[in-house]
């Protein structure tokens, strides 16, 4: 080893999250030697704290269910959602890698598995290729004993549930049914079993992304990958146009790491970075960011650094959410299929289909707000009857909802709707009028304004008692408005990469030696969503695509051989 270098080695990846994950245990199945470092001092990153779906058309898990598609479907579907916002090559490869990707963890480790999310439809079903079933997979639920002593170590999410319940993501919905369905009903039996067995055999389990990153975090120990925590990206090291290493900040000292084959920069997005929101995503003058704190743009900036160009910086993965006490958000995904709700703006109006997908919701809310004012923040309202049969904010039917919500003033209550009204500060005749506007829609069933329900997945998280699920009057005192922010899971730019994640140039060469994945990487995804798992379906996959290139077989989409089940 050149005496320049603390470490030498094959690959260096940075982060870890799904997509560093995958690639670091794709390199170490390649025979690279492999140093996976990762900023904070706890691994996992946003996959952890996310809801840990895989949207991967093809991929095995689907295929033993019996759902595979056309390839061409797949193409067909992922260019209608995309436009031409990502180059037909990028798109095509993703396509074709992510079953492959998918295929591969199964076959790494016998921890990776996985299960189909019953019916979560595609975010855009009614596009060319899309389906209505959905093509969303999660790992399966996983006892983080497991771990042993690597257990603590993980990221901890928020979305745990009392006395050790666990709920996959097709739980949740099913849950929010409990008070209308017999599926509902039978899923709070099912929880209060789980519950039950959890406090006999004493286990630890997790669901959602913790679930993926358990799984993940024990298949790279059994392949022997090394992992150094609180041990952050100090600089990228190249020589002659080509990056050869990394400067990494461990134990008090800067080590410079030998990069052989190439460093996979697997770092997030500029989350929770002041300087970068305020330059790049116009219209949000708040860090109302779910991701994981550590994301800070860390990867984005030393990429530019090195030439790198840059795509999609003034959009991120859009969440509406509320705030909670201590900063906290919760996102409100069912909750805008709620019957029996809507959200007005600041003028007392509804201003879109409050079911849509969350990006494109805020995208809506951000372009009006840019254009007329008073779009942030909006106002989510409901009536006592949906209250009272449907979850909201993680608080079940029936239940009280928290005091601190109001004291912050993101709760409000009333028993009139002009009082109500006049707490939040819109117009009470406006508001009124909004809502006889939209009761009168939801007694024909229809929402002739904005088609709120037309789509399968309006319908998912709607009541399927009802004959639009999505809607129902608002006429059951009393009434409540919950505040409602343009939060997000994420930003979607970042480095311009091509089909095999090589970070681009302005002038589209390839900056040698450096590779960019998840969200340290402008999304596959363009401004858009294809479905639920959007956002780690490309991380893990182009992990595997960089990992494959760095190591000298570099994938072809055109000769891809189809998965298998």
């Amino acid at each position: 080893m050149d005496s320049a270098w603390d470490r030498s080695v094959d690959v260096v990846v940075v982060g870890s999250g799904a997509g560093g994950m995958t690639a670091a245990l794709t390199a170490q199945a390649a025979g690279a030697s492999v140093l996976l470092v990762e900023k904070a001092d706890r691994y996992g990153g946003s996959t952890a704290l996310s809801g840990g779906g895989i949207w991967a058309p093809n991929n095995p898990t689907l295929l033993r269910q019996g759902l595979g598609d056309d390839p061409e479907d797949v193409r067909r579907y992922l260019r209608a959602v995309v436009g031409d916002r990502v180059p037909t090559a990028r798109l095509d490869a993703y396509a074709a890698a992510a079953p492959l990707a998918l295929e591969f963890l199964e076959r790494q480790s016998r921890h990776m598995r996985f299960f189909w999310s019953r019916g979560y439809s595609d975010y855009h079903p009614e596009y060319p290729g899309g389906r209505p079933n959905g093509r969303s997979i999660e790992a399966r639920p996983f006892d983080k004993r497991r771990l042993g002593a690597m257990e603590t170590e993980m990221i901890a999410s928020g979305m745990r549930g009392p006395a050790g319940l666990w709920v996959t993501a097709t739980d949740f919905h099913d849950l929010n049914q409990a008070t209308r369905t017999w599926v509902g009903k039978k899923a709070v039996l099912r929880a209060a079993g789980r519950v039950a067995t959890n406090v006999v055999r004493r286990r630890h389990m997790a669901t959602t992304g913790t679930a993926l990153i358990g799984r993940l975090r024990l298949a790279l120990a059994e392949a022997g990958v090394e992992l150094w925590l609180s041990s952050p990206l100090v600089d990228l090291v190249s020589a002659g146009g080509r990056v050869i290493g990394a400067e990494v900040g461990r134990e008090s000292a800067v080590r410079r790491i030998e990069a052989r084959a190439g460093v996979i920069l697997a770092t997030g997005g500029f989350d929770h970075d002041p300087e970068m929101r305020a330059k790049y995503l116009s219209g949000v003058d708040h860090d109302w960011s779910m991701g994981a704190p550590s994301n800070t743009g860390d990867g984005i900036r030393l990429g530019e650094e090195m030439g790198a160009a840059l795509d999609l910086m003034d959009d991120a993965w859009w969440m509406p959410a509320i705030e909670q006490p201590k900063g906290r958000l919760f996102p409100l995904v069912s909750e805008r299929s709620m019957p029996g709700s809507i959200i007005v703006n600041q003028a007392g109006r509804r201003f879109t289909n409050e079911s849509a997908p969350y990006v494109n919701f805020i995208h809506d809310q951000l372009r009006l707000d840019q254009r007329d004012g008073g779009h942030v923040p909006a106002w989510f309202i409901m009536d006592q009857r949906a209250r009272r049969r449907y979850t909201f904010a993680a608080v079940p039917p029936y239940q009280p909802l928290p005091k601190s919500w109001y004291g912050i003033g993101t709760m409000h209550t009333s028993s009139t709707v002009e009082g109500l009204a006049t707490k939040i500060g819109v117009p009470a005749d406006q508001l009124a009028a909004t809502i006889d506007r939209f009761n009168a829609a939801a007694r024909r069933g229809r929402d002739d304004e904005f088609r709120r329900g037309d789509s399968a997945y309006d319908r998912y998280y709607g009541d399927p008692t009802l004959p639009n699920p999505c809607l129902n009057e608002l006429v059951r005192a009393p009434f409540h408005a919950a505040r409602l922010v343009p939060g997000d899971l994420g930003t979607k730019g970042g480095l311009l990469t091509d089909e095999h994640a090589r970070v681009l140039r302005e002038d589209g060469g390839a900056v040698d030696g450096l590779y960019a994945v998840g969200n340290t990487s402008a999304s596959v995804m363009g401004n858009e969503y294809a479905g639920a798992g959007a956002t780690i379906g490309p991380s893990l996959t182009f992990g595997w695509v960089a990992a494959r290139h760095a190591t000298g077989r570099p994938f072809d989409a055109a000769t891809a051989p189809r998965p298998k089940a």
